[in-house]
This record gives structure tokens, C-alpha cells and sequence, in this order.
């Protein structure tokens, strides 16, 4: 069987579903939603999945903990690498006015990171990708010239496709709303640490 890794931006998959308005589909259960792409001589070994702590919002900090703590209770292969929030002040392009916006770092460079570490290392023959972030197109074009016989397939998630991304793999899909919908965590997920995690109410 060929060995497949998975690596995810979680902030990239959010703001895809954000944008589309897919509140219900947040309780992404992504190791069964990577494995809907899964050829049948291809098995799911690990999921890297990048994100950064959520700052200056507490209910939304909350969500997030109840989310990876399901997902990693729920599905204990999964690593989870984290980056960090940076303020950043923006202009209101309506009113002018400006405001502190908090935006995620380091997700690229870990998922980039490991994907190269793990190429090294053998750890795949393909890797799934599930990002849009045109700035993973240089470890894809190393990977492809020092490991000619691993494969990088993105899968992108709504409204994050990237041509870059694209041109320099070896083919893509798109995550599509039935594979979302059949790719949910339980409503409540038990861990032997926290005890029962409810998928948060403004999620269904």
C-alpha cells in the first residue's frame, strides 16, 4: 500500500467555510474527510494539522479548544502543530477608520517544514494537501526535484483554490459540500482527560 500523509491549514479551511457560510460543516472530522480521496492502494498513515491559538475573543477561543480537543480526542493519529497570532493594524476601506486585526502565522513554515522532514524521512509516497496558500509552492517544487517519485495533491477547500498551487503539483481536487457533510464528528465526543466535548451549539 502507498503511505499518505495529510497536512492541513486549519485557518485556511475556516475562512473557506466562513465564506460560504458552512457554519454547520466547522466540526470537520478531517482525517475521514481525507480519506474520501484515499485511492484504493493508498492508506492514511498521519494528519498534520496547523493552526494558532485564537487571541482577544473568548468564545471563539472556547470553540476552537472544544473542536481540536474533540478532533484529537476523537482521533488520536492526528499531530497538531501551532503558530502563533500577530496584531496588525488595518484601515476600514468603507470608513477609514482603523482596527487591531489578529492574523495567523507560521502555519505555512510548519506545514512546509514537515512536508519536507517527512519527505526526508520516507514517511509518504503521496501527501494531501489541504490549503490554498500559494506560499507552500516552494517545498512542493523541492519535493518534486530531490523526491521525483512522491506526489503533492491539494485538496482545496471552498473558495481557497490557488492556481500556483495548482501548476506546481501533481493534480488537485475540491473538497465539495457532500464530502464536508459526510465528514462530521459526533455530536458529543468522549476523552478519557476532559470527559464528554459538545459540538458547540452555534455550529448545528
Amino acid at each position: 500500500m502507498q503511505k499518505v500523509v495529510c497536512y492541513v491549514d486549519g485557518f485556511n479551511v475556516y475562512h473557506g467555510l466562513r465564506s460560504k457560510h458552512w457554519r454547520k460543516y466547522y466540526w470537520l472530522d478531517l482525517w475521514k474527510l481525507a480519506e474520501r480521496f484515499l485511492l484504493p492502494s493508498q492508506e492514511l498513515k498521519e494528519l498534520v494539522y496547523c493552526t494558532a491559538a485564537v487571541k482577544k475573543n473568548p468564545p471563539a477561543r472556547k470553540r476552537q479548544r472544544a473542536y481540536i480537543d474533540a478532533l484529537t480526542a476523537f482521533r488520536p493519529e492526528i499531530n497538531v502543530l501551532y503558530g502563533h497570532c500577530l496584531a496588525k493594524e488595518v484601515r476600514c476601506r468603507k470608513c477609514g477608520h482603523m482596527y487591531i486585526r489578529h492574523e495567523e502565522k507560521m502555519a505555512d513554515v510548519n506545514i512546509a517544514n514537515q512536508l519536507l522532514l517527512d519527505a526526508m524521512e520516507g514517511k509518504f509516497d503521496s501527501a494531501f494537501l489541504i490549503s490554498g496558500d500559494s506560499d507552500l509552492v516552494p517545498p512542493i517544487r523541492t519535493i518534486k526535484t530531490r523526491f521525483p517519485d512522491k506526489k503533492i495533491i491539494p485538496l482545496f477547500s471552498p473558495a481557497r483554490v490557488s492556481k500556483y498551487l495548482k501548476n506546481a503539483s501533481h493534480g488537485f481536487r475540491t473538497i465539495c459540500e457532500n464530502e464536508l457533510r459526510n465528514a462530521q464528528l459526533p455530536q458529543v465526543v468522549k476523552s478519557s482527560e476532559i470527559g464528554l466535548i459538545i459540538r458547540p451549539e452555534s455550529w448545528c
